[in-house]
């Protein structure tokens, strides 16, 4: 249990969460769901884990902006900020700030703590899934790529290159992210997400006149 008024960091979530689909308010409130649900299987301290979810989204830098692997280090020190104007626990404030500095895929890191696990694996679910198709090929779009490669669509016979095409997003992250999480009940609910990644490949594959073996899931 918890005696914070979450309610003011949610408004601040909001105000500040990118018009990117991929990582609008939307996403907030997603991860912030499923950290709810972990928090059931898990002990963890739950002002840090909600903080840094409501948190972890103040700032970004564009996909392929040379420093993007340096978002979460940035919007961590924008969160220190918030949690002083809004009277955080002085005591947790830096728990709050590491877990958001290393909860991206991209920094590669593996948190220390369980709360900095929590937000990770809270994050990485909203990656896969139904939902996480969506956000790939929106930020596909605003990266101005195509969807797949015109004659290795699968990544066969190359290796898979998310910056200029947006379905080998899958082969570089998504199909890694069941490995990389911590909780159980995270990797049970990946388990059905991923099934679903697996059979839009198969889909794809059948609409392109591919075999279905060629989606290497």
């Amino acid at each position: 249990m918890t005696g914070i008024d979450f309610q003011p960091y949610i408004e601040i979530a909001r105000e500040r969460s990118l018009a990117d689909p991929a990582h609008d308010f939307l996403h907030v409130l997603r991860v912030a769901e499923n950290a709810r649900t972990i928090l059931t299987e898990v002990a963890a301290d739950v002002d840090i884990v909600m903080a840094s979810v409501y948190l972890h989204e103040l700032f970004n830098y564009p996909k392929g902006h040379p420093k993007s692997r340096e978002s979460g280090d940035v919007c961590a020190e924008h969160a220190l900020v918030v949690m002083e104007q809004l009277d955080f626990p002085e005591e947790k404030r830096e728990a709050v700030a590491y877990a958001i500095a290393n909860h991206s895929f991209s920094k590669g890191v593996v948190p220390s703590t369980m709360e900095g696990k929590v937000l990770q694996d809270a994050d990485r679910l909203d990656a896969i899934g139904a939902i996480g198709m969506a956000r790939l090929f929106s930020t596909c779009a605003s990266m101005e790529r195509p969807f797949y490669h015109e004659a290795d669509p699968f990544c066969e016979a190359r290796e898979p290159n998310d910056k200029a095409y947006g379905l080998d997003h899958v082969y570089v992250k998504l199909l890694r992210i069941p490995d990389t999480l911590h909780t159980d009940i995270a990797r049970f609910l990946a388990s059905r997400r991923m099934e679903w990644i697996r059979a839009y490949l198969r889909e794809m594959a059948v609409e392109l006149g591919k075999p279905a073996t060629h989606t290497n899931a």
